[in-house]
């Protein structure tokens, strides 16, 4: 065999080798930036209703309360901050369905079966996680918060300061509530199984503690234990699905 077939047969062989990587690339690459796109879309069209959001956000305050703005251009970036979560929410299914298009080419059909239902349940989980943590959370929080030492400290709270608490609790609870969806969807491809989520259940507990610490922007142990206890729930639910997986 002459050098220049050697040559020949070791680019070909290299070709093969890199073409599905940059191909695998320009596909994870083409899928972030329509996703980026969608979510440019949608905070750009939140600045319509941001203002009506921001007043929801406030609600849990209650009628007498106030926020302050400590900084000329504070009242500014949170209202892009609102808009910015504003779009997450309406362009999560976008995202989420990009993420699937991109893992589905390496699935089988059962899995991408599986695959259909993970797009819109994710999409309803995160709305219903976010749902929760406004309805439930939050009126339980924010008292807690506005009455602790209330006698010798006057509550007058910063408007950057209450939306970073609002947004991060709103944005990571619905995320968490995404989590038994996921746990499903990896036991129906076999990463995991119900038998070894329940054996390091200790394990996930410490996990969900230090999450619920850095998601709660305080460390009171109400606060967290709010945050905690739906995590822990959670996590249950999903052991649950992956047994029926």
């Amino acid at each position: 065999m002459s050098d220049t077939q050697t040559v020949s047969q070791k680019g070909a062989s290299a070709n093969t080798t890199v073409m599905p990587l940059l191909e695998h690339l320009k596909e994870l690459r083409m899928r972030l930036i329509r996703a980026c796109i969608a979510l440019l879309i949608t905070t750009a069209a939140s600045f319509a209703f941001a203002k009506r959001v921001f007043l929801i956000l406030m609600a849990p305050l209650g009628d007498q309360a106030t926020l302050q703005a400590l900084k000329p251009t504070e009242s500014l970036g949170n209202y892009m901050k609102v808009a910015l979560l504003s779009g997450v929410i309406v362009a999560m299914p976008v995202i989420v369905y990009q993420i699937g298009r991109f893992i589905a080419p390496g699935l089988t059909r059962k899995e991408k079966r599986a695959l259909l239902l993970l797009v819109p349940g994710a999409t309803l989980c995160f709305v219903a996680g976010v749902a929760f943590a406004y309805l439930v959370m939050l009126p339980a929080a924010i008292p807690f918060l506005q009455g602790f030492l209330a006698d010798i400290i006057k509550q007058e709270w910063a408007v950057g300061e209450y939306l970073s608490f609002v947004t991060s609790l709103l944005f990571w609870i619905g995320v968490s509530f995404e989590m038994p969806l996921f746990v499903y969807f990896l036991a129906r491809i076999g990463l995991i199984d119900a038998k070894t989520l329940s054996k390091n259940r200790k394990y996930a507990v410490v996990i969900i503690a230090i999450l619920a610490a850095v998601i709660t922007p305080t460390v009171d142990p109400v606060n967290m234990s709010l945050v905690m206890g739906p995590l822990i729930l959670l996590y249950e639910i999903g052991v649950l699905l992956a047994k029926l997986a």
